[in-house]
């Protein structure tokens, strides 16, 4: 990672000059498209379900921000591969390079968003405690679950010409039962929503990340180190998988 980093940052400075290029509003399209999907989640289900949770925007776009992060890395994750064969084929890199370049590219576009967050924060005058800083590991585990999960993904996608498919379609179902919305553990009968919450990494750090930030409580810190260490496992076996077939990604493409 540390002879690959400077690398990383170059391509996904690329990336992102490259996104808004041929753009009028440029740059302000990573502002515009998180506060125009707030909009529409709050109302329909802050105005036509009439959600009771507090500050409910500032509430969804926590969620928003979190599981934007984590579905578009899934779905790029999975197609990079095949995606970037004019470049694997001439210059040798570690393949989770890219992947770890992609996500650079999200965790810019989040940090507008966080941005955005500690704005709204402002506006609606939420209290702040020092639990705020459980937002620090929190996105440390989001960055693990994330590169854990897209590296096996990544590595399947080039076997599996289906699975960019079948990944969008699983994404889609996981946004609802994420929590993005609403608070799982709140919705679903006790006992079974907290174990729902804690048992879906994402659900649980988009939980924790509400609670930090808007209604000063803190996160686990056991639940918190179990998915770091289960993240780390997962990352060890996708980063195996990689070294160990990338020389025959070429070929099966």
């Amino acid at each position: 990672m540390n002879q690959y980093y400077s690398y990383s940052v170059r391509l996904a400075r690329a990336d992102l000059r490259t996104e808004v290029a041929n753009s009028y509003l440029n740059w302000l399209w990573w502002l515009i498209d998180p506060l125009s999907m707030m909009f529409i989640y709050a109302f329909i289900f802050g105005v036509v379900f009439r959600s009771s949770e507090e500050q409910f925007p500032l509430f969804i776009f926590i969620g928003i921000t979190i599981w934007s992060y984590f579905s578009h890395n899934m779905a790029a994750g999975v197609r990079l591969i095949r995606g970037n064969m004019s470049i694997i084929s001439k210059i040798y890199i570690p393949k989770y390079i890219l992947l770890f370049s992609e996500m650079l590219v999200n965790a810019f576009k989040m940090l507008i968003s966080l941005g955005m967050v500690i704005l709204m924060m402002i506006i609606y005058k939420v209290q702040l405690t020092p639990n705020i800083l459980f937002i620090i590991p929190i996105m440390v585990d989001l960055f693990l679950v994330s590169f854990a999960v897209g590296s096996i993904l990544m590595h399947y996608g080039v076997y599996v010409r289906d699975l960019p498919y079948i990944v969008d379609i699983v994404l889609r179902m996981l946004m609802y039962f994420a929590g993005t919305f609403y608070s799982v553990s709140k919705r679903v009968p006790a006992p079974y929503g907290e174990i729902l919450e804690k048992a879906n990494p994402i659900a649980y750090l988009i939980a924790s990340a509400r609670n930090a930030l808007l209604y000063g409580q803190g996160a686990s810190w056991k639940i918190l180190i179990l998915w770091t260490f289960i993240s780390l496992v997962l990352l060890y076996i996708g980063v195996s998988l990689i070294y160990r077939y990338e020389n025959s990604y070429a070929r099966e493409i």
